[in-house]
């Protein structure tokens, strides 16, 4: 049989500064991504590299005293140093100034030429230097670029016009008959909401700087840097002379992926899109646009400066729990408020606590019952067990298919709390002093299973981690391949052997400090308000009632919204907290953190239909961002969550 072909790129990052863990994300997402079709059986081409051209790299070089050629080899340099420590493992980086990609740039826009969709005028708009797009005057914001919020220059040029108002109800007949095209449903909203407005000619042509790909026939002009950009995806495959890789991976390939930030999901639906109509060039499968990781209450950037360094998280804790906590953590197309404190609290809970520590207790007791060598068996297995083995086999596919790597990550955790549950339940030591050895065989066999093929579906996250798994259970490697991926593959002996732990516990004496601030603070504003309650009550019999009313301004400031629970699970070392995952809206999920679990179990509130403090001011509790708050009533000895009278879909205005 014929291998499927899949073809995944990032954005090509502009070298004007180091990259952050935003660019982490993206980059880590499509790498996870090729390592799961790869391990699907499953021809993959996965693009990153640098955008290297423009006004803004022009400036920035000069200010340093650099040719901009001098600049970017530096900067890139860099890149390449971070994606190798992050286990990055793409099959090309593509650099603008190399000569293939000039060539294919200039042709293609030969090409769009000769067919008339490009012409020649004058533009007069506002344009902003540092994203490299001109605006009309009703798409600024407040007089500032829109996306960054800078200030724009008004500028007049002769340039060269690309006729998208054209295509525009071609383009948006093609969303419609393709859902999938734009991912999620809200960015698929938005962008066609975008079209439906009309389209303008765009100006694919500056006269007011050098660095860049000149124009064939006029070279005084130098071709926009987004037409350029762009371009790169199909450079790559060497689509100038419709090459092998051209034709595999895109010309005869039914899965290209373009992951993109939220911020530049237009220029790829769009002027992306139109580009490769007018060139009778097939358009790609899906664009996923995901969201934002925000840091210091707005986009982690390097303009605002509020960036976080990955290669310093890195050499703090390693580069698979990085990875694992940004894909796990971030909710496919909603913003995630990042915070160390939720890195450090997910490798603690899921990495060493949870599948860490499972395969060290099952090593353990592999070693102490049955002298190292793992029981083999047939038969016996529980029947539960292996019905959830294959749902969640199940579910984790249809996620990754889907791109929702957090979904499908959280899908394998119930696989390995179940078997932490196991251990728990069967307690192997019990059944070990009353000799019932046939059953303890089958409950540690489970248990090897369980890590098993919890190993095989995290190993496109979770690069290094495999191989030290294989190691302690002394499992061939040929039992860690997707074939494998069922429930009682394993059909001979191995000796484990006792290793370190795999994720070792942090402890973080400053983060622990953290946490009880807040507590206290809200115990003494408990306080505060027990005494403000005593003195309204002592006076209720001499003055007006008027003072503890609030008027219509006051409650409309706050917004309420419908939300289902996801997920939810204890907060280590507190009794009474409870972590949410909170869906408020068609594509957003929220972390939050109640004060519930003293009357609800986790298991009770999954699917639970929640009234959700929307437009609360984020606050950390035990290290855990928590971004909003649930509506309750209680009574004396009782608290009941508030919730709604019908089935409305989340995100609904509570009012």
């Amino acid at each position: 049989m014929e291998k499927k072909s899949f073809y995944v790129t990032t954005p090509i990052y502009y070298p004007s500064a180091q990259l952050h863990i935003g660019h982490t994300l993206t980059t880590t997402m499509a790498d996870a991504l090729a390592r799961y079709k790869k391990m699907m059986g499953y021809d993959v081409y996965f693009l990153t590299g640098s955008d290297e051209h423009g006004q803004k790299i022009e400036k920035v070089a000069a200010e340093k005293g650099m040719k901009p050629i001098e600049y970017t080899d530096g900067v890139v340099k860099t890149f390449k140093n971070l994606w190798s420590k992050m286990h990055i493992d793409y099959d090309d980086f593509i650099r603008t100034t190399e000569k293939r990609h000039y060539d294919t740039v200039q042709a293609l826009f030969q090409k769009i030429y000769d067919k008339g969709d490009i012409y020649k005028g004058e533009y007069e708009g506002y344009y902003c230097t540092s994203c490299e797009t001109f605006f009309t005057q009703f798409q600024l914001a407040e007089g500032h670029c829109p996306d960054c919020g800078k200030a724009v220059d008004i500028v007049k040029e002769e340039s060269y016009f690309f006729k998208m108002s054209k295509y525009g109800d071609q383009l948006l007949e093609y969303i419609e008959t393709h859902p999938h095209f734009i991912q999620p449903e809200s960015r698929r909203n938005e962008m066609m909401n975008f079209i439906k407005t009309g389209l303008e000619d765009l100006s694919v042509s500056r006269t007011t700087f050098d660095w860049g790909i000149p124009i064939t026939m006029d070279r005084g002009h130098i071709i926009y840097v987004w037409f350029d950009a762009l371009t790169n995806y199909i450079t790559a495959l060497d689509w100038l002379d419709d090459g092998p890789l051209y034709q595999q991976f895109w010309k005869n390939n039914d899965e290209i992926v373009h992951l993109v930030g939220k911020d530049i999901i237009r220029f790829h639906t769009i002027i992306w899109p139109i580009i490769l109509m007018a060139a009778d060039i097939k358009l790609p499968t899906t664009v996923f646009g995901h969201g934002w990781l925000l840091s210091g209450g707005g986009k982690m950037s390097k303009s605002v400066g509020n960036v976080v360094d990955p290669l310093l998280l890195i050499e703090k804790y390693g580069a698979d729990s990085l990875r694992y906590f940004l894909l796990r953590e971030m909710p496919g197309g909603s913003d995630y408020y990042y915070s160390e404190d939720a890195l450090v609290n997910r490798i603690n809970i899921d990495l060493a606590n949870d599948y860490g520590n499972l395969l060290s207790r099952t090593i353990s007791m592999i070693d102490k019952y049955f002298a190292g060598e793992i029981p083999v068996v047939k038969d016996g297995f529980d029947t539960d067990l292996v019905a959830l083995s294959q749902e969640v086999v199940s579910s984790y596919q249809q996620h990754m298919d889907k791109f929702e790597l957090s979904l499908g990550l959280q899908s394998i955790f119930k696989l390995v709390g179940r078997g932490n549950k196991m251990i728990e339940e069967s307690a192997p030591w019990t059944l070990y002093k009353e000799g019932n050895m046939d059953r303890l065989a089958v409950v540690l066999y489970q248990l090897v299973e369980i890590i098993r093929m919890s190993t095989i579906m995290l190993s496109p996250v979770l690069v290094e981690t495999g191989a030290k798994v294989m190691a302690q259970l002394g499992i061939d490697s040929e039992y860690f391949t997707n074939e494998k991926l069922s429930f009682g593959a394993i059909d001979k002996s191995f000796k484990v052997n006792k290793g370190a732990p795999l994720f070792p516990r942090i402890e973080i004496k400053d983060v622990e400090v953290a946490m009880e601030k807040p507590e206290k603070e809200d115990k003494k504003a408990k306080n505060s308000e027990k005494n403000k309650e005593k003195s309204s009550k002592d006076n209720i019999d001499n003055k007006e009632v008027g003072d503890n009313l609030i008027s219509i301004d006051d409650f409309a400031k706050c917004q309420f919204k419908v939300g289902r629970v996801l997920e939810a699970e204890k907060v280590e070392g507190a009794d009474k907290l409870l972590k949410l995952s909170v869906k408020v809206g068609a594509d957003e999920v929220r972390t939050v953190v109640a004060g519930i679990a003293l009357y609800y179990k986790a298991e009770e509130l999954i699917d639970k239909k929640v009234i959700v403090v929307y437009n609360l001011k984020p606050a950390k509790l035990r290290g855990i961002e928590s971004h909003g708050m649930l509506l309750a009533a209680k009574g004396e000895n009782d608290l009941r969550l508030l919730t709604v009278d019908g089935d409305l879909e989340e995100g609904a205005v509570v009012s």
